[in-house]
């Protein structure tokens, strides 16, 4: 007797697929019991089949091979506000209002600076420290990867 082997479901993988270009993610990833997929930009579909503790941290996956890009020389400062998630953002409170912060201005520990939108949530992120605003390294509307420095405050 033949040990059956289940099915990729590729109207799944499709839809999915079509989530990332709607939404512009880089990554997406549905469970359903023992059924794990994820589709990524960077990789390929995966299909897992075993129990996921709750709220255990994928294992990261091996970059794909890109060709490497020059880094900015001056932002990667040590006073740099990284961001704390991956998501959009947006340097004011609503569309034409006026930033939260601007080069040259002193601002509070606590103090929102930006807002990241992360599933469809947005996301005040506050100053980690007080000082001055000397470079401001976002445009409005970037995307935004995990660790990124977006604003630099001294």
């Amino acid at each position: 007797m033949a040990t059956r082997k289940p099915s990729i479901d590729q109207d799944l993988i499709r839809d999915l697929a079509n989530i990332l270009n709607e939404t512009d993610l880089t990554e997406i990833e549905i469970e359903q019991d023992d059924l794990r997929v994820r589709v990524s930009r960077a990789g390929t579909p995966q299909m897992i089949h075993a129990p996921i503790a709750q709220h255990q941290m994928p294992a990261p996956q091996p970059a794909a091979a890109q060709p490497m890009e020059a880094a900015p020389a001056a932002p990667t400062s040590a006073n740099a506000v990284t961001a704390p998630m991956v998501g959009t953002v947006y340097l004011s409170p609503a569309p034409g209002a006026k930033p939260f912060v601007e080069i040259g201005q002193s601002v509070k520990e606590g103090q929102t600076i930006l807002i990241i939108e992360a599933m469809k949530t947005m996301n005040q992120i506050p100053a980690p420290r007080a000082g001055k605003v000397v470079n401001v390294l976002v445009a409005d509307g970037d995307p935004v990867e995990f660790a990124e420095p977006m604003i630099v405050i001294e």
